[in-house]
């Protein structure tokens, strides 16, 4: 893995409306305090969003009342900032769906979650080649089922 790679991702966190439950970061720097200023703006709606500041993407996943952020240097694929979002929303809600996410003080799942954001992290960027692979074929099989279909519409 690249150096650039490995310093792809600056910082994450799991937030519960403007309540950061956990976050996690090996760097020093005032992207945590952007991020957080971030958050307060963000629309209530379930979607993506992505800001750019300082050579920096901010980018959120919202849903469902909760928000995954990670701060990622701009040369790393949207994409990859992507997967990293989605797979942090699956484990956080396989872990704490339902429960003790719902009423977790600030920061109280730091201990716990800090070092599983550290983690998905490494996963993400040690496989961001097959990341991209399996998003390309997944863009073919839509191609070829909106063919399909438009071809069943003109019979």
């Amino acid at each position: 893995m690249s150096d650039e790679k490995s310093s792809w991702f600056i910082y994450g966190f799991v937030a519960r409306g403007t309540v950061v439950l956990a976050e996690y970061t090996e760097y020093t720097g005032n992207f945590a305090a952007i991020a957080a200023r971030c958050l307060d703006k963000l629309p209530s709606s379930n979607n993506r969003f992505t800001y750019a500041c300082d050579g920096h993407t901010f980018n959120f996943l919202v849903n469902d009342g909760y928000a995954y952020c990670v701060v990622a240097k701009e040369s790393a694929p949207k994409h990859v900032s992507v997967a990293f979002l989605e797979r942090v929303e699956a484990d956080f809600k396989k872990r704490y769906g339902g429960g003790k996410a719902d009423t977790a003080l600030p920061k109280s799942l730091n201990k716990e979650f800090g070092p599983v954001l550290k983690e998905h992290m490494q996963y993400i960027i040690e496989h961001a080649d097959e990341i991209e692979k399996l998003i390309k074929v997944k863009a073919q099989v839509s191609e070829v089922k909106s063919i399909m279909l438009d071809n069943i519409e003109k019979r």
